[in-house]
């Protein structure tokens, strides 16, 4: 059942008219086009980081700091975007912000120093705000709710795309140019990208009525699925966003000894992993919806699962390093089902700032992620080979694992006291 508190989008007359394939040519491709470069920029550092830490001599504490300026910046941008989204539609909004994070490309192909590279990744990330609320706010003004989950899950399979492009064919691209040659096509994908969702998108459908900003954000946050879901599944996000970004190469070069091109073999395949998770969880959602169970369980069992996973990080399980580390990568993608659970969940008209508040916390959360990552692993003094201990990592994964179990035990306990109330939650029709 739709909220009614808030009056729906009333779509223009010719809103109707679009045809599947031109909703598929004309919203989702150009705007996954703009999750797909977000999900590589992220996650390009993971496979970049031998140049950088070579290039700047950076220690574990100033590489996660440089890579999680990202983050933050993306943090930053999200309310502005959000207000923005609500207020102009995506294709007005995005267009001149993936210009913003070519000129940030374009900094950072040009940086020589630790500083430059950092407010110049911090630019990216700014730039790359809106790339994934763009998305969902388009997808979910032109797409049916019964549609959404599944449509959602290839939209992450996408960024999913994106994110191993920045693997294994980022280091083959690398045998031909070095990584500011690198940049700079990534900045002329930026504009690229940008000109076409200008040029292709529809109108918006017609204006509705916008709370204030303040009124807006209190109703978000204070809505019950918002802050069901967020306890539940908004620290293990977080957790997948900063570890898959980064660490899980340090990993596999610092305790599993892997040469590089093993590592970026090992990254591509994990990432290309998050492919086939995001799509199965889109669907096992929508299958599990007809049977009556409502996403927020998908999304418990996942994270169970999720965490069951990192346990074998901090065991240092090694029959399998490798089956770890595609594993945690895999299994991660289901913490995306926050996004489907705020679209099905909240009224239509907050859409955007529903995003908005999502990713605010998500990407603020993958900053403290990345970045505390990288002091807990640099307690410890590397080998002579420049080689962090498998105990450092350990301690860093046994840390997240601890943040993340209250929301699941929370999450059980209170289930089992109100079954009945867990398994009526409302959706939009």
């Amino acid at each position: 059942m739709r909220d009614d508190s808030v009056p729906p989008v009333a779509p223009q007359a010719d809103a109707s008219s679009l045809s599947g394939r031109a909703v598929f040519v004309m919203v989702f491709l150009p705007f996954a086009l703009g999750h797909f470069l977000s999900c590589l920029m992220r996650t390009v550092n993971a496979t970049l980081a031998p140049q950088l830490v070579a290039a700047l001599a950076l220690t574990p504490g100033e590489l996660g700091l440089l890579t999680s300026a990202f983050f933050l910046a993306f943090a930053l941008a999200q309310l502005p975007v959000g207000m923005a989204l609500d207020r102009w539609g995506p294709a007005t909004v995005q267009p001149p912000m993936l210009l913003l994070a070519g000129v940030g490309a374009l900094a950072f192909a040009g940086g020589h120093t630790f500083t430059q590279l950092l407010v110049a990744r911090a630019v990216i990330g700014l730039g790359l705000g809106g790339c994934f609320m763009s998305a969902v706010k388009a997808i979910s003004t032109w797409i049916a709710p019964a549609r959404l989950p599944s449509v959602q899950g290839y939209l992450i399979a996408i960024g999913g795309l994106g994110a191993a492009a920045a693997t294994l064919p980022v280091r083959m691209a690398l045998d031909h140019m070095d990584w500011r040659g690198l940049f700079l096509w990534l900045a002329a994908a930026a504009a690229l990208i940008g000109i076409l969702i200008r040029a292709l998108s529809p109108p918006q459908p017609g204006a509705m009525r916008k709370p204030a900003l303040l009124d807006a954000m209190r109703e978000v946050y204070r809505h019950p699925a918002f802050r069901e879901m967020a306890a539940l599944v908004l620290v293990p996000h977080t957790v997948f966003f900063g570890i898959q970004g980064l660490w899980i190469g340090r990993w596999l070069s610092d305790v599993a000894r892997y040469s590089d091109n093993a590592v970026g073999y090992l990254l591509y395949l994990g990432m290309a992993a998050v492919i086939f998770g995001a799509i199965a969880v889109g669907m096992l959602t929508e299958w599990a919806g007809r049977r009556g169970v409502q996403p927020i369980r998908v999304a418990a069992a996942g994270v169970a699962l999720f965490i069951a996973v990192q346990v074998g990080f901090v065991c240092n399980w090694r029959p399998s390093y490798q089956l770890l580390s595609v594993l945690f990568t895999l299994v991660g993608t289901v913490t995306g089902i926050e996004y489907t659970i705020v679209a099905l969940s909240l009224p239509g008209a907050l859409t955007g700032r529903a995003a908005t508040c999502l990713n605010l916390l998500i990407f603020l959360g993958a900053f403290a992620v990345q970045a505390g990552f990288g002091l807990v692993v640099g307690c410890w003094r590397p080998d002579v080979t420049g080689h962090y201990p498998a105990q450092a990592y350990q301690a860093a994964f046994a840390v997240l694992v601890l943040l993340q179990l209250p929301g699941l035990i929370w999450f059980v306990r209170r289930s089992r006291r109100n079954p009945v109330e867990w398994n009526s939650r409302p959706t939009r029709s």
